[in-house]
């Protein structure tokens, strides 16, 4: 190494011609082009790396991006070597050239013999001062460690409360059922029900309970009507409660007619009630398994939270997560039109369903709480390209500029105090972009608003 290209270094004033000629003798000049990498972040720092000439960026990752927080390129200027002071810590960032150039590389251990033999008492102070700084930075990450666990714990208290309420809601409704079960077959007994009959009842409610009911609310709304009119014209009690549950299990008034075949006048009524409940007591635990088990998803989240790698990735039909939410919010939905928009041959893609279904509950309750309960919430899914598109809109007020600008801001919400954290989308873009790889985006004028979000169909390590 050429003693007069060092003492021309900035860093080496002061130094002795035989002090320049021991870093030579222990360092070497390695020459560099465009794009190498020549240290690592991460790494131990085996290595004292100064700048001879060129240019070399200095990169730290973030999550899953890089990006240049330094520049090298002034020839004197280091980096690395710390393990002259201790034997753990690892590059801080990683060095890649942007052009061609040299440097010169100086072992660790080296530097720290070399320096201990000069200046004695100043290398106690460096080992101090790192090791005050090393302290201070553990402390640091601790609380941020703390602060992101409190995040957390927020974030899962929020996303908690849909399905832990719908579960709720549901065992609610479902003790009555029970009562009304009851009711209709001490009725059912009271009025001599012969077993035959109540063999051939059960036959004809497996009946309905095989078919399938349709999806379409205003066909749905108009058996409703046809069967209450039935019911009332055979002196059945309480319609009201029978006809909207007969409907949404898609019966029609043929069927009826075989009940009134079968069964006296007397206990017609006891009879459709005993099916209506049984429909309803079915429906009414599917909605508790299903709130139950994403209660039972969300906690699996938490607990590999630290482990993320370990969550399962499976090929999925994306509507179903969608659809599956839009039954636990169903009691949210009531007075909202809903319409949904999914292709039959819509590509399946490779995700973690359960934190998906986190995503689409948090953006389906927004929007319900965005029109206040009542409106229209258009949920539509598509192919584009080497993604599939989400889009979730409501027609709410709309959103401010200033408000969508932060909306996926950590702790930063729109709601009123006490209606919720504002951690649900900082939350949803975390599991889109960063567990996904996809992206997330709000357009909103007053009177809708839309939630777009994007997905691979092949998601990438």
């Amino acid at each position: 190494m050429d003693i007069e290209e060092l003492r021309s270094l900035f860093l080496f004033a002061g130094l002795s011609n035989q002090q320049l000629l021991q870093i030579g003798d222990v360092g070497d000049s390695v020459s560099f082009s465009d794009g190498e990498v020549l240290f690592q972040e991460g790494e131990p720092a085996d290595f004292w790396w100064v700048l001879l000439e060129g240019r070399v960026e200095l990169l730290r990752r973030s999550g899953h991006e890089q990006s240049v927080f330094s520049v090298m390129d002034r020839p004197g200027v280091w980096s690395g070597g710390f393990r002259a002071w201790t034997d753990s810590p690892g590059y801080l960032a990683t060095g890649r050239a942007a052009g061609s150039g040299r440097m010169l590389r100086v072992p660790a251990v080296a530097l720290g013999e070399l320096v201990r033999a000069w200046f004695p008492f100043g290398v106690h102070l460096i080992v101090g001062f790192f090791q005050t700084v090393r302290m201070m930075e553990a402390m640091s990450r601790q609380r941020e460690a703390l602060v992101a666990l409190g995040t957390l714990a927020a974030g899962l208290a929020h996303e908690l409360n849909n399905p832990a309420s719908a579960a709720t809601r549901a065992v609610d409704a479902l003790h009555t059922t029970y009562d009304t079960l009851l009711a209709s077959l001490v009725g059912l007994a009271e009025g001599g029900l012969a077993p035959e009959q109540f063999m051939m009842m059960e036959s004809l409610r497996r009946e309905v309970e095989a078919s399938s009911a349709s999806l379409d609310p205003l066909e749905v709304a108009d058996r409703e009507e046809a069967l209450t009119d039935w019911l009332d014209a055979h002196d059945v009690i309480g319609p009201w409660r029978i006809a909207p549950v007969l409907a949404v299990a898609g019966v029609e008034l043929s069927w009826c007619e075989r009940v009134a075949d079968l069964l006296d006048s007397s206990v017609l009524g006891p009879g459709l009630e005993w099916v209506a409940s049984t429909l309803s007591a079915s429906v009414l635990l599917s909605e508790i398994k299903e709130s139950t088990g994403r209660v039972s998803n969300l906690v699996s989240t938490v607990k590999s939270y630290s482990q993320l790698d370990r969550a399962s990735l499976q090929l999925i039909d994306i509507t179903e997560g969608i659809d599956s939410t839009l039954v636990v919010l169903g009691e949210k939905l009531q007075d909202i039109t809903i319409v949904r928009d999914y292709p039959e041959d819509l590509s399946p893609i490779e995700a973690i369903p359960g934190e998906l279904n986190q995503v689409w509950t948090n953006l389906i309750d927004n929007a319900v709480d965005a029109m206040e309960g009542r409106g229209t919430l258009r949920v539509s899914a598509r192919s584009g390209g080497d993604d599939v598109v989400v889009e979730i809109a409501d027609t709410g007020a709309g959103i401010p500029a200033d408000v969508q600008a932060r909306a996926f801001e950590p702790f930063f919400t729109t709601k009123d105090v006490g209606k919720g954290t504002g951690l649900g989308l900082d939350i949803s873009r975390r599991i889109i972009v960063e567990r996904h790889h996809g992206d997330i985006t709000i357009v909103s004028k007053p009177g809708e608003t839309i939630v777009t979000v994007k997905l691979p169909k092949n998601r990438r390590p």
